[in-house]
């Protein structure tokens, strides 16, 4: 679901030209509005919805509504940034809160390895459950001479 900005809690980041969430949005989809100077998303229909702007925000200003395979509709979630990890906070429509805790990857730019069969392969790290393995045939594609 697209993001949209709560605007209560906007600040535009303290005046300036150019806001956190207009500098990571890789759509240009995020606006100050000049005369309020706060946020908003100019065409949610075209957000990716890759919730960058959500993550950097530091106000908490931005939300989404969560897919309704892993959050019922109506509830809406805002990530609370950590050195190691991501906690997202899901508001339900009956007030009820809960927090779900992701690691953030730290696998250097260009690093990753997703071969299986290939010493440092990233799908023997801790952070797949074994059902994420099973029957998981990831083949090298054709190298083109």
């Amino acid at each position: 679901m697209p993001s949209f900005v709560i605007t209560e809690k906007c600040d535009g980041c303290k005046g300036g030209d150019k806001t956190a969430c207009m500098y990571i949005c890789p759509n240009d989809l995020m606006v100050l509005e000049p005369n309020e100077m706060k946020a908003y998303n100019q065409e949610p229909d075209a957000c990716w919805e890759c919730f960058s702007c959500i993550k950097i925000c530091p106000n908490q200003a931005i939300e989404c509504r969560g897919y309704s395979d892993f959050v019922p509709m109506g509830a809406s979630l805002v990530p609370m940034m950590g050195t190691e990890d991501i906690m997202w906070t899901c508001k339900f429509r009956n007030g009820v809160i809960k927090r779900f805790k992701f690691p953030i990857r730290t696998t250097p730019e260009g690093q990753a390895n997703a071969y299986l069969g290939e010493k440092g392969n990233d799908l023997d790290s801790g952070l797949c459950f074994t059902c994420e393995k099973d029957g998981l045939e990831l083949v090298k594609p054709l190298e083109l001479a």
